[in-house]
C-alpha cells in the first residue's frame, strides 16, 4: 500500500529564529512537508495563494495585521487549507476570536514537538485541536458570550441530554471538559486508552457533536463543567 502524501505546511511567524527552528523540527517528520514560510500577514496571504498548503501554522502577534485579523484573507486565498494558531497568547478572547474567524485549532508555543505534530494531523483530518490548558478558557469565553442571554423569561429546560450517555461516558465527558487527554483519562479511570477513544466516539455520536472542543463547550453550557 503506497504511503500517503505528506501534509504540506506553510509556517507564518515574524520571529525568524523561531520560524527557522520550527521548520527544522517539522522537517524531521516524513509525514510533513514545509512548502513555504512568511513573516507577516501580507506575505502569508501571497504565499498561501501560490502554494495552496494543507495546513497553515499561524502566529497571532504579527507586524501590522494580527494573525486573527489575517485569518479571513488566508482562508479566501487557500480555501482548502486548515489553520492552526501557534501562539504565546493564553488570552481567552484571542482563543474565541480565532475560532470564530475560522481557525481549526489553537495551541501554545510551549507545546511539545510530538504534540504539535499530532495537532497538525488532527486538524488535517477535519478535527479541532486546542491546548489542554486553554480548554477552561474556552469554557470561560463561552459563558461570557452566552451568560447575558439568560433571563427570567427563558423557556422550560429540555430533558437532560446527558441521559443518553452511560455513567462511564459521562465520566469521560467531564474529563474532556477538564482538558484531559485520552491517555490522562484512561489513567484516571484505570481503563485502556483505546477504550477511552471508543467511548469518546460514542459520546460525540450520541450528542451529535463533531469534536472534543464542542463536547467541552456542550458541558459548559449546561453549567456542569
Amino acid at each position: 500500500m503506497p504511503a500517503a502524501d505528506p501534509v504540506r505546511l506553510l509556517v507564518v511567524d515574524d520571529h525568524t529564529l523561531f520560524r527557522r527552528g520550527l521548520i527544522a523540527l517539522l522537517a524531521q517528520e516524513p509525514a510533513l512537508q514545509v512548502v513555504g514560510e512568511a513573516g507577516d500577514a501580507g506575505e502569508a496571504q501571497h504565499r498561501a495563494q501560490a502554494l495552496q498548503p494543507d495546513v497553515i501554522l499561524l502566529d497571532n502577534h504579527l507586524p501590522g495585521v494580527t494573525g486573527i485579523d489575517a485569518l479571513p484573507g488566508l482562508r479566501e486565498a487557500a480555501p482548502r487549507a486548515r489553520v492552526l494558531m501557534l501562539t504565546v497568547s493564553e488570552d481567552e478572547h484571542d482563543l474565541s476570536a480565532a475560532l470564530k474567524a475560522g481557525a481549526a485549532g489553537y495551541v501554545l508555543k510551549n507545546i511539545e514537538g510530538a504534540a504539535l505534530v499530532a495537532a497538525i494531523h488532527q486538524i488535517r483530518k477535519g478535527q479541532s485541536a486546542i491546548s489542554p490548558e486553554m480548554t477552561g478558557k474556552l469554557v470561560a469565553a463561552f459563558h461570557a458570550a452566552h451568560g447575558s442571554r439568560e433571563g427570567a423569561c427563558a423557556p422550560p429546560a429540555p430533558a437532560d441530554p446527558l441521559a443518553v450517555l452511560s455513567p462511564r461516558e459521562q465520566e469521560i465527558l467531564h474529563g474532556i471538559a477538564s482538558g484531559l487527554s485520552n491517555k490522562a483519562i484512561a489513567r484516571q479511570l484505570g481503563i485502556a486508552e483505546t477504550t477511552v477513544k471508543v467511548h469518546v466516539q460514542h459520546i460525540l455520536r450520541k450528542l451529535n457533536l463533531s469534536s472534543r472542543v464542542q463536547a467541552a463547550v456542550f458541558l459548559a453550557g449546561r453549567g456542569s463543567a
